[in-house]
């Protein structure tokens, strides 16, 4: 059986700067990214910056619930939820020591 996991995650399109903001109060993820939410663009832009932060390919992450909402459930395969958690925690420490 293959791994995948799911993750809750609250988005800000249109932003500035793209990047993972931090793990919210409810669990879930708040990221930025600056694709304005016409035509599945900031859907897309999330998928690409979860691989690119997670090291996957871009076809390993995928919105499944909540397209045209701010949070939404994304679909992460060839991870568990411990390993996903840890590298984006890891991310979220680099991302702060770049500020």
């Amino acid at each position: 059986m293959a791994l995948s996991t799911r993750l809750a995650v609250r988005v800000q399109p249109g932003a500035r700067r793209e990047g993972l903001v931090g793990w919210l109060a409810d669990g879930s993820l708040k990221l930025r990214v600056s694709a304005a939410p016409e035509d599945g663009r900031a859907n897309r832009a999330i998928e690409a910056l979860l691989a690119t932060r997670l090291g996957l390919a871009s076809g390993a992450v995928a919105v499944v619930r909540g397209a045209t909402s701010r949070m939404k459930q994304v679909k992460i395969e060839g991870l568990d939820d411990v390993t996903v958690r840890g590298r984006i925690d890891a991310a979220l420490a680099g991302d702060a020591d770049g500020e």
